[in-house]
C-alpha cells in the first residue's frame, strides 16, 4: 500500500516537472521599441499625455521563428520595459514625478502596461514595474498603441526624447 502511494507521488512529481520543462521549451522573447518626445512647457504636478505613433508587431515572424503560430500562443507577459533619455544625451530622470504607460489596439480595450511612482533617479534609465496583464490580443495584432500619462516635478526647458525597450515573454502551448 505503501508503495502503490509512494508511486503516485513520484509519477505527479515527474508530470508537473515536465510540464514545466515543456512550457521552459515552448517560451520566448519578443522585443519591441519606440521612442516619444515629452515637449518643455508642461505644468508641474499636473498629469499630461503623449500617444506613440502605432507600433508594428511584426509577432507573426516572431512566431514563425520560434516554431509557432498565433493560435498557439497561451500565455503572453511584458518582462520588462525599460525607458531610457536619448536627447538631450546629459539629462536624467529627476525632473520625473511619475509615468504610467498603457497599450491598446483598435480591437481592444485599454489596459495598463507598467508604472513607475515617486521616481527617484538621477540617471537616464528608468526601469518600470510591469503589470500582470495578459497581453495576448495585443502582441498578436498587427499593430498596437501607447498612451503615456507623466506628471512632472521639475520644470524642462527643452523637449526630451525617450526611448522605450519593452520585452515580453510569450508562451505558446505545442499543438
Amino acid at each position: 500500500m505503501k508503495l502503490n502511494k509512494f508511486t503516485a507521488v513520484v509519477f505527479i512529481a515527474i508530470l508537473i516537472a515536465s510540464c514545466n520543462v515543456i512550457d521552459d521549451l515552448l517560451t520566448f522573447s519578443i522585443d519591441n521599441q519606440t521612442t516619444f518626445k515629452i515637449e518643455s512647457g508642461f505644468p508641474l504636478g499636473t498629469a499630461f499625455e503623449i500617444i506613440t505613433p502605432e507600433i508594428t508587431t511584426n509577432s507573426s515572424a516572431d512566431f514563425e521563428n520560434n516554431n509557432t503560430k498565433a493560435d498557439l500562443v497561451k500565455d503572453v507577459k511584458l518582462n520588462s520595459l525599460k525607458l531610457t533619455i536619448t536627447d538631450p544625451a546629459n539629462k536624467s530622470f529627476s525632473f520625473l514625478k511619475s509615468i504610467h504607460i498603457y497599450i491598446s489596439t483598435s480591437d481592444n480595450d485599454e489596459i495598463e502596461l507598467a508604472y513607475l511612482d515617486d521616481i527617484n533617479a538621477t540617471s537616464n534609465t528608468i526601469d518600470l514595474i510591469c503589470t500582470t496583464q495578459k497581453l495576448d490580443k495585443y502582441i498578436k495584432a498587427s499593430t498596437y498603441s501607447l498612451r503615456t500619462t507623466a506628471v512632472l516635478k521639475e520644470a524642462i526647458t527643452q523637449d526630451i526624447t525617450i526611448q522605450s525597450d519593452m520585452k515580453f515573454r510569450v508562451t505558446a502551448d505545442p499543438f
